[in-house]
This record gives C-alpha cells, sequence and structure tokens, in this order.
C-alpha cells in the first residue's frame, strides 16, 4: 500500500495558517528534532535548530541562499559554509530531505524512521508530496542487487502537476 505524506501542502486560504502548518505543529517538530538529536547523542545547535525552523516555516521549499538570507534578516551574521554545514547535519540526521532536482530542502515528515526518499513534485505550483512506498524501496533494491549494485541511499523525484493545478488549467500540457 501506498501512503503519501504531504510535505509542503497547497497553500491554505487563510494567511494565518503557513501552508497549512501551525505554530504548533512547527514547535511540535522542533521538540522531537531536539529528542531524536539527544537520543542520538548529536547536537541540535542553535543555527541548525533556527535553519530547521526556517525550512518549516518556509512558504515554499527553501535553497540555501534563501535560508541565509533569512539568517541575515534575522540579524545573524553567516556565509553560505554556515549554511550548508547546518543542512548537511540536518540531513545527516534524517530530520530534512534535499530536492535535489530543485537544489531545496523540506523537513523530514517522519525523521524517526528510517526510510528512502521518495517526492511528488508539481512543476507548476512547487508542490512537494513525500511518499511513503516500501513497495517501490524494495523493487529498487531488488533490482540494483540483481545488478550486483549496492544501493546506500535512495531519492525518487517523479515531476508532474498536481491535482490542484489539474483543476485551475494551470497545469502545463506534457510535451513529448
Amino acid at each position: 500500500m501506498l501512503a503519501i505524506r504531504t510535505a509542503v501542502p497547497v497553500p491554505a486560504m487563510a494567511h494565518t495558517h503557513r501552508r497549512g502548518k501551525s505554530k504548533a505543529h512547527v514547535q511540535r517538530a522542533l521538540q522531537e528534532a531536539e529528542r531524536l538529536c539527544q537520543a542520538r547523542n548529536t547536537q541540535l545547535t542553535e543555527l541548525r535548530r533556527r535553519v530547521l525552523e526556517i525550512i518549516l516555516n518556509s512558504e515554499a521549499p527553501p535553497g540555501a541562499y534563501a535560508i541565509l538570507d533569512q539568517l541575515k534578516s534575522d540579524g545573524r551574521a553567516g556565509a553560505p559554509p554556515t549554511v550548508y554545514r547546518a543542512l548537511d547535519f540536518l540531513l545527516g540526521e534524517g530530520l530534512v530531505h534535499r530536492i535535489a532536482s530543485a537544489n531545496v530542502f523540506v523537513a523530514c515528515l517522519h525523521p524517526a524512521d528510517s526510510h528512502s526518499s521518495q517526492f511528488l513534485i508539481c512543476k507548476d505550483c512547487g508542490r512537494i508530496s513525500e511518499l511513503d512506498s516500501q513497495a517501490l524501496s524494495y523493487a529498487i533494491n531488488e533490482r540494483a542487487e540483481q545488478q550486483d549494485f549496492k544501493v546506500d541511499t535512495q531519492l525518487v523525484e517523479v515531476i508532474g502537476h498536481c491535482s490542484a493545478c489539474q483543476k485551475s488549467g494551470s497545469a502545463q500540457p506534457v510535451s513529448h
């Protein structure tokens, strides 16, 4: 069975709902990150926590330079290597995912679980939905094993049009 978890929901109508993420949701995610880091004997420093918070609060998945801009607007001094080190930590701990095709970051919806990364990405509005398909992960691992290939990580990105863009008519026709 395939479960879909939306990493970046379609924008809510009310301005107070930042793409469906309430302040309580963000705080719970930050507390969970702190708990996981403590259990793993790693440190969620103030900067790492702030970078994760920026990702959690972002209207759209941010890139490293958008995160750096937000840090600077917070009054922090910083340079790209500072942000990349924080992102490397968050990626390593499974707290965020990097969407390679867009070079942006999304918070992981289930950071306590080891899993492969599978995403549906709307090329019109930028909505990103995280999939949780053990069957897909298994199929990739099985095919790789048949070719004597050892998989370290999986990142599957499927580009297309979300239902909202299809319904609104903003979806661009597929060209062959």
